[in-house]
């Protein structure tokens, strides 16, 4: 019996005494550790974990079975890859209260500083070949971008979502990948500064374009990503993800980033694909992940000390569905 059996209320002690076991088991090994501790931070495919930890896949591959049997760990496929992460804790599970106190004393030991190295590498991987793909089909983004989503099919509730968080200051906003700029003119008349930030030198020029058709001139352009605004501490009132994340290697800490960079009662509003399994949009689009979960969202913004505000469905003529999830940072938050 695994932790992953849907459980009645004919679930006897003896079973939750056996499951209880597995658990010890699956924790009584220092490199099962080291894997929690490395799932702590993504979702990494098998090969990557191997690379990280320096591994052999047979020897990994046992020690996952093992994490997954006792509900430690669980997967999802991204097209053709089995990506492994963290489970998401239910308060309904007999071994709840044990496994969150196991998850807290494995994330209070830090990694070594040669994982951090070679999982700082992967991550930059992921992220060179998200930049090669922009830097290819800067000229084509348009089309591509088409191919799941137009603005047009949801800029009416993008707006009305806007408009009805009520956001306190409407002094600064940072889009995250502003693509073509088709946003940032009307952005521009509803804060005092706006702040398009992208890490590929063409699609900011075009985006440059764009806005200077649109004769605004409160915006600012500014080359990298989240971590550069961190660097040059850009605190805003908002925060936008307009169909970035699948594009981004580590989308939780867009979640991290924006806890230090919202300012009190500010808003991380994610816009993206609901999950999905059209594996095409990889090579056609980019993509680097195949839509969210929103309970992954929720987990990821729980962690980063942001609370869930608002989110809107909008299903699209192509299969795929869009999400429109608003995070609120707290008055006078706790620091992370």
């Amino acid at each position: 019996m695994t932790l992953s059996a849907v459980r009645s209320s004919t679930y006897s002690p003896q079973d939750q005494a056996e499951e209880l076991t597995q658990l010890c088991k699956a924790l009584a090994d220092g490199l099962r550790l080291e894997i929690l501790r490395l799932l702590r931070i993504s979702s990494f495919g098998v090969l990557e974990i191997c690379r990280i930890l320096d591994i052999r896949q047979s020897a990994l591959s046992h020690h996952l079975k093992i994490l997954a049997t006792a509900g430690l760990a669980t997967t999802r496929r991204e097209g053709n890859t089995i990506f492994y992460r963290r489970p998401l804790l239910s308060s309904d599970d007999p071994h709840y209260g044990f496994k969150r106190s196991a998850f807290e004393a494995i994330d209070g030991i830090p990694l070594a500083e040669t994982l951090l190295e070679r999982l700082n590498l992967v991550q930059q991987e992921r992220s060179e070949q998200s930049l090669q793909f922009f830097t290819r089909h800067a000229d084509k983004f348009r089309e591509k971008q088409g191919l799941v989503a137009e603005h047009s099919q949801y800029m009416s509730s993008l707006s009305d979502l806007l408009h009805s968080l009520k956001l306190p200051g409407h002094q600064r906003m940072m889009e995250v990948g502003p693509g073509q700029g088709e946003l940032l003119a009307g952005l521009a008349s509803q804060f005092k500064q706006v702040i398009a930030l992208d890490n590929a030198a063409e699609m900011l020029n075009q985006a440059r374009a764009t806005v200077a058709d649109a004769g605004v001139d409160n915006i600012d352009f500014i080359l990298g990503d989240t971590r550069k605004a961190l660097e040059l501490q850009l605190n805003c009132d908002l925060m936008l993800f307009d169909m970035v994340l699948h594009h981004l290697p580590a989308p939780h800490e867009a979640f991290q980033h924006a806890r230090t960079l919202l300012n009190e009662a500010g808003v991380l509003l994610i816009v993206d694909l609901c999950r999905h399994d059209q594996d095409w949009v990889r090579e056609s689009c980019g993509d680097l992940w195949l839509g969210f979960d929103l309970d992954d969202m929720n987990d990821w913004a729980d962690q980063a000390g942001l609370q869930a505000a608002q989110v809107v469905y909008l299903g699209l003529r192509n299969g795929f569905q869009i999400q429109m999830c608003a995070f609120r940072k707290p008055a006078q938050a706790r620091a992370v």
